[in-house]
């Protein structure tokens, strides 16, 4: 096993909601073991980041279920350590995104049985009981690389960037060779932006 002194520190911002960031995270697991590295997972907000914008109706409409689920994550963390981020990210991910779920309350009490978590944190996806550090989240990602961004936001060794948004995740050494370029490219203090116009939604598969 790789001493975890050797690794690479890497902080990953999600939403569980957004499907680009859940192809990016599965694309950062397949990294993971490929390039040693040491991913922490936080919970970020797309209804906090867009709180003060001008969005679509129809935009706006998908925030409270989304923040049903960002509460739950924050709840999960506070309540039974940030080592349970990810397990909860991947049960609540694989329902939401591949499964195209959209009972909340079924995918909800779903995941936590899957991860072994009490189904009473449900009750929480409804409470701003943990909003404060649900937000300190937030902003502490986002501080890093600015208000025009969404999510995922990843940091390497303290150097972050918005995205990248792919689809599909590469896999295998593709995978890797992907990972070396984003991270080359945004350790260049200069380095702002790199972009194209979507042509193809997430593929999940």
């Amino acid at each position: 096993m790789t001493d975890t002194a050797a690794r690479t520190p890497v902080d990953f911002w999600f939403d569980p909601s957004c499907p680009w960031a859940w192809m990016t995270s599965r694309w950062v697991d397949e990294v993971s073991a490929l390039r040693d590295l040491d991913v922490t997972w936080h919970i970020m907000s797309l209804a906090v980041l867009n709180e003060d914008k001008d969005v679509s109706e129809d935009y706006r409409a998908f925030f409270p279920r989304a923040l049903r689920y960002t509460r739950l994550v924050a709840a999960v963390s506070e309540l039974h350590g940030p080592e349970q981020v990810k397990p909860i990210y991947d049960a609540l991910g694989t329902r939401i995104h591949p499964g195209a779920r959209t009972d909340v309350d079924t995918v909800i009490a779903e995941a936590l049985a899957e991860v072994g978590l009490p189904a009473g944190l449900a009750a929480y996806s409804e409470s701003d009981e943990y909003d404060e550090p649900m937000r300190a989240s937030h902003f502490d990602g986002i501080s890093r690389v600015g208000q025009d961004v969404g999510t995922p936001v990843i940091a390497v060794n303290g150097v972050a960037f918005f995205g990248p948004v792919i689809s599909p995740a590469p896999t295998g050494e593709q995978a890797a060779t992907l990972w070396d370029g984003v991270v080359a490219v945004a350790a260049y203090d200069g380095f702002f932006e790199i972009k194209r116009s979507r042509t193809r939604g997430p593929i999940f598969g």
